[in-house]
């Protein structure tokens, strides 16, 4: 579920967590059932990479806002279809 960076730390790779990993737990756990652990990961890095191009800044509030919004319409979508 949460992606692991690797980070050059005193000439040694070194893991750390996505600033968004308690992003996608929180989304993970709201949208059980619905979508999967792949589907919120996927919507958080959209997010992701939408807000970066549209504000220069991706906060990981406005991260999760812009995924929230993402997974409701993916869950609309597939109810319509259902």
């Amino acid at each position: 579920m949460s992606e692991l960076r690797s980070v050059l730390v005193n000439g040694h790779t070194e893991s750390e967590p996505s600033p968004y990993a308690e992003v996608e737990a929180a989304l993970c756990d709201e949208f059980a059932g619905v979508h999967s652990a792949a589907t919120v990961t996927r919507c958080v890095e959209a997010a992701h990479y939408g807000a970066l191009e549209v504000t220069g800044f991706a906060h990981p509030n406005l991260v999760e806002r812009i995924a929230r919004k993402h997974l409701h319409v993916l869950a609309l979508v597939a109810s319509d279809r259902g």
